[in-house]
C-alpha cells in the first residue's frame, strides 16, 4: 500500500458523520419537494397530488430491485429536467438525503438532512434536489420510481461529497 492511498483511507475515516434521521412532515420536505400521503379516491386532484414535471421526454415508472445498501454515503446526485417520484412498497421504511435544489452550486454537508420515510406514501423531489438514496435496513426493497426514461443517463449530476468536503455520512436514528 503505497502512503497516498494509506492517507486517503485514514481521511475517508476520519470524515465519517453521523446524521440523525428525521421523520418525514409535509413541512419539513417542502424545501425539496412533496410528501404524497393516501386520500379518499373520490377527491378531486388538489395541491396533495405530486405536482409534477415531465414533459422533458418519456416517462419512465417502473419497480426497482434494491439490495442492502447499508447506511453510509458520500454521493448525492441531482436532475435537473424533471421530477422525481420515489415510494417504497411493502410497507418498508426508508431514507433519504436530500439538500435543496441548487443548479449553479454543489451541496454543502450543511445543507443535507436525512428523511426518515415510512412505507405508507411517497415523495416527489423537485426539479433539481439533490438525493441520496434510498437506504434501507432490510436485506432487499422494492420501490416504485417515476422519472423519465433517459433520467440517469442525460439527467444525472453527481457531487462527491467524499472527493470535495473529505466527508461521508452515516444515517443513524
Amino acid at each position: 500500500m503505497t502512503a497516498l492511498t494509506q492517507t486517503s483511507t485514514k481521511t475517508s475515516s476520519a470524515g465519517i458523520q453521523p446524521l440523525a434521521a428525521i421523520p418525514i412532515t409535509a413541512e419539513s420536505f417542502r424545501p425539496f419537494g412533496q410528501l404524497i400521503e393516501p386520500q379518499p379516491d373520490d377527491v378531486a386532484f388538489n395541491l396533495q397530488d405530486a405536482q409534477l414535471q415531465l414533459d422533458g421526454g418519456i416517462p419512465r415508472f417502473y419497480i426497482m430491485a434494491l439490495h442492502q445498501r447499508g447506511r453510509r454515503f458520500h454521493t448525492i446526485t441531482r436532475h435537473g429536467g424533471c421530477t422525481q417520484c420515489l415510494g417504497s412498497l411493502e410497507g418498508k421504511t426508508w431514507f433519504l438525503g436530500v439538500a435543496p435544489p441548487s443548479p449553479a452550486s454543489q451541496p454543502t454537508p450543511e445543507d443535507i438532512p436525512v428523511i426518515k420515510i415510512p412505507g405508507n406514501c411517497f415523495v416527489k423531489l423537485e426539479v433539481g434536489t439533490w438525493h441520496a438514496g434510498p437506504y434501507f435496513d432490510a436485506e432487499s426493497v422494492n420501490f416504485y420510481n417515476l422519472e423519465l426514461s433517459d433520467t440517469n443517463v442525460v439527467d444525472h449530476t453527481t457531487c462527491d461529497l467524499l472527493k470535495t468536503y473529505r466527508k461521508e455520512f452515516e444515517i443513524v436514528d
